[in-house]
């Protein structure tokens, strides 16, 4: 008799500590690539770079097709994410970086003066996403890039609700992999490699030989020493519930990439022309090999991250969405036509990183939760870095005081009825200036607005992904509604720089 009520006790006790387990808010791991294209994963396409790790997650996880970044290039986009702002709202519309205070792009000249680093700031009554999950009893944290507020502002991870920060704090300062220093909270971490300023290939040396490159791959590798600070992240809040927004700055250049990842690629892609190299990136042999190779090593450490969670039991109640900022990029050296980075979309310098079209803003998404998201899942729902912000919200079941522009999309991540957007909108100040909308299945765009009023563009994107046939002729009240709705979601921007003065007419 003693034994059966031991067991019955023991029975309830397990059934109780289950149903806590289970009604307890998720961890939340948010990954975001930078620049990688929407058609550069397996799952999505590829069929040159290998992505098993990230494959498998979406195997295990839920496909988000029709999931759009906030803008079509780094800061704005990830303004967008944290805040749950949209471009047309949002104080950071583009890049910004802040000229008047002398030489920004020196890397030399920021290491000797911090207050040349760094992207001008989000005002300091911004609230972002990772402030709402502190209050809510998240531990929070950060590593990767930056890009919203220098060392010397209030917009720094620290002081918009990160308990923890570690990466570039400045954008430009990511375009080495082997930086001078990367920033752990509010001090900076130097690191044991040189100042190298970019440009050609030193005159005099051998394209062809590897020891010429050798100034470029140094000692300390910023993806690596961010991943295992990421890590480390996880390991010490197994106790917590904890929030890591985790902003790799890989695919995006400069061509730096581990030599085993380079190896393999050398191996299988066989020879090619080497980049010599210009004033904006770094040379190096063998660029094909060593781009897969960054997006490969990416994937290793998603694989990493995942062993992480199911190492410290956690794996189950958390959700991993893997992302990108904005769609690949349009500069020579990586040959988009070679790996068809766009996937479905154009590979067009036009219609890639820094346009509002599909191939600019649709990004590749997934979303795991083993315990609420059924494995192998497709979800065709329209959404965007906006929608982040409540959807956390959503899933946590505490209502925000502050207003986004978002609609959770947590029910399609569940599988159930889903409040869909009257439209999507996007607002570009930079290459020439652009807006964007969709409705449903229909895509408007504009263009060359810094020159102008401009005629807005009408795409189909169920018949017509790449945007080749504009049918604003065959719709006009169609385009007459969207021009609208363009007017309605348009605010001025708050920061010179970020103004399309016509939309303000």
């Amino acid at each position: 008799m003693k034994i059966k009520l031991v067991f019955i006790i023991l029975f309830i006790s397990l059934s109780c500590s289950d149903k806590k387990q289970k009604n307890e808010n998720p961890n939340i791991v948010y990954i975001l690539a930078d620049d990688l294209g929407y058609g550069e994963l397996g799952v999505f396409g590829q069929k040159i770079i290998e992505t098993p790790n990230i494959d498998q997650l979406a195997k295990e996880g839920m496909i988000l097709t029709n999931h759009y970044s906030g803008s079509p290039v780094c800061a704005p986009a990830r303004a967008v994410l944290l805040t749950g702002i949209h471009s047309g709202n949002n104080p950071v519309r583009g890049n910004d970086e802040w000229k008047d205070r002398g030489d920004v792009w020196s890397f030399e000249a920021m290491f000797k003066n911090p207050e040349l680093e760094g992207q001008r700031p989000m005002p300091d009554s911004t609230i972002t996403v990772a402030n709402y999950l502190k209050l809510n009893g998240y531990k929070t944290g950060m590593v990767g890039k930056w890009g919203l507020g220098a060392p010397n502002t209030n917009s720094i991870p620290n002081n918009k609700g990160f308990d923890f920060f570690y990466g570039y704090n400045c954008q430009r300062q990511a375009h080495t992999l082997y930086p001078s220093h990367l920033w752990k909270n509010k001090e900076r971490d130097i690191l044991n490699n040189m100042i190298v300023d970019k440009g050609a290939l030193k005159e005099g040396l051998d394209p062809n030989d590897i020891e010429s490159y050798r100034i470029y791959n140094q000692s300390d590798y910023a993806p690596t020493l961010m991943h295992d600070q990421a890590l480390k992240f996880i390991d010490r809040n197994r106790d917590n519930k904890f929030f890591l927004y985790y902003a790799s700055p890989l695919p995006h250049l400069p061509l730096q990439a581990p030599k085993k990842w380079v190896d393999y690629y050398r191996e299988k892609l066989g020879e090619e022309k080497p980049y010599i190299g210009d004033e904006g990136y770094y040379p190096n042999q063998f660029p094909k090999a060593t781009y897969a190779g960054m997006i490969s090593y990416l994937d290793e450490q998603v694989g990493e991250i995942v062993t992480k969670l199911k190492e410290i039991g956690k794996y189950e109640n958390t959700i991993i969405v893997f992302t990108s900022d904005n769609g690949p990029t349009h500069v020579a050296q990586v040959d988009i036509d070679f790996f068809n980075s766009a996937g479905i979309f154009l590979n067009s310098k036009k219609t890639v990183k820094g346009s509002v079209n599909e191939g600019g803003i649709r990004v590749p998404t997934i979303a795991t939760w083993p315990m609420k998201i059924k494995s192998g899942t497709i979800s065709d729902h329209p959404s965007t870095f906006y929608d982040f912000f409540a959807t956390v919200s959503d899933i946590i079941g505490n209502p925000l005081s502050n207003e986004t522009d978002g609609i959770s999309y947590y029910p399609s991540l569940i599988g159930k009825e889903q409040k869909v957007h009257d439209y999507l909108y996007w607002e570009f100040p930079a290459y020439g200036g652009q807006q964007a909308i969709r409705i449903d299945k229909w895509k408007g765009i504009k263009r060359d607005l810094l020159k102008g009023s401009a005629d807005l563009q009408l795409y189909d994107l169920s018949k017509d992904p790449k945007e080749l046939n504009n049918l604003a002729v065959n719709y006009p009240d169609l385009v007459d509604k969207m021009e609208k709705l363009l007017k309605e979601a348009h605010t001025k921007a708050t920061i010179q720089k970020f103004n399309i003065p016509v939309l303000d007419q």
